[in-house]
């Protein structure tokens, strides 16, 4: 669970400062910071000679992620409007996670026809040229229209935004503890899932098929739910969501077929996709526009956290009982 631990933990801190630090720097410029920091990443794994520099690439991920992924965040909901944000997180979501399986496809082809490294890694380096000078070239950066939407909000202004969106306001530390919570399953997902596959004896193109299933439905399933948490109570929205993660997950130690698990992992794409863009288009409601983006760093702060404290948890728990027991008291 070591590299899991570090990217979240990485990622975590990284939304956090890209929120706190948004509209002072200017979403561009941390756009730019985090791929630029993407560059050495795929060189660093093409000649890692221990596990140790794959953590560390970890790492570098994760702050690359947390830059760059909450800077389009934030800069997509500027230009949304309140009317279309949750359209455009599920819009920006599917096609990360799009990209995600394109990528898996091509480079796990390259890796099949010519090896491991350093082939596939080479995928790597052309997008991260690629988005830096998309970046640096094509982008503008959206405060103005923060600005503009100033004049027009009716909400507060918060005196600690910290500890509103964490713990006192009652609508934005719900919607983070939700996040945190969906996340911690999340991790243990990532991590305990394919171990409990090859307990049970399935082959590695079932665990493959297996696996997509979950983020291909959570990434398509979000063109349809964010515009729906545009549309409907996003409360309830959140509710029916995280619901339906639960009992898949709890349902996952009595599953015994690959049926099963297709259907169980369609149920948690389900869940999740509910629950994702609705998690990010709630806080930027319940925000006024001047301090939204340290409330969305603050709340990205605690959901990636959680993909942290869920691999922890399991991973001991996995370790002195079994996947099982980890999958229970998790989920309870």
């Amino acid at each position: 669970m070591s590299f899991i631990v570090s990217f979240g933990i990485s990622k975590a801190l990284a939304n956090y400062f890209t929120g706190r630090y948004a509209n002072k720097l200017g979403r561009k410029n941390l756009l730019l910071a985090g791929w630029i920091l993407a560059l050495p990443l795929p060189f660093i794994i093409i000649y890692s000679n221990s596990w140790n520099w794959i953590v560390f690439a970890n790492i570098l991920l994760g702050i690359h992620q947390g830059l760059a992924w909450s800077s389009t965040v934030l800069m997509k909901i500027d230009i949304a409007g309140s009317k279309n944000r949750g359209l455009a997180m599920g819009i920006n979501e599917f096609a990360g996670y799009l990209a995600v399986g394109i990528v898996a496809f091509a480079t796990g082809y390259v890796a099949n026809t010519y090896g491991v490294r350093p082939y596939p890694f080479y995928i790597g380096i052309f997008l991260s040229v690629a988005g830096l000078l998309g970046t640096l070239f094509l982008v503008k950066d959206t405060r103005a229209f923060v600005e503009a939407e100033k004049s027009s909000t009716h909400l507060t202004t918060q005196k600690n935004i910290f500890l509103e969106t964490t713990f006192q306001n009652k609508n934005l530390s719900s919607v983070t503890q939700a996040g945190l919570v969906n996340n911690l399953n999340d991790g243990m997902i990532w991590g305990l899932l394919p171990i409990l596959l090859l307990t049970l004896h399935f082959n590695q193109s079932e665990i493959g098929i297996i696996a997509f299933i979950y983020p291909a439905v959570w990434g398509i399933g979000q063109l349809i739910t964010g515009k729906l948490s545009d549309i409907v109570s996003k409360r309830n929205l959140l509710f029916a969501g995280m619901v339906t993660q639960g009992i898949a997950i709890v349902l996952l130690p009595f599953a015994t077929s690959f049926v099963h698990f297709i259907t169980l992992a369609l149920f948690l794409g389900i869940g999740t996709a509910m629950v994702y863009p609705t998690f990010l288009n709630a806080i930027a409601t319940y925000t006024q526009p001047q301090q939204r983006a340290e409330s969305i760093g603050v709340f990205r702060l605690w959901r990636d956290l959680g993909y942290a404290i869920g691999a922890l948890a399991t991973g001991f728990i996995a370790d002195i009982f079994d996947i099982n027991v980890a999958i229970f008291l998790q989920e309870y």
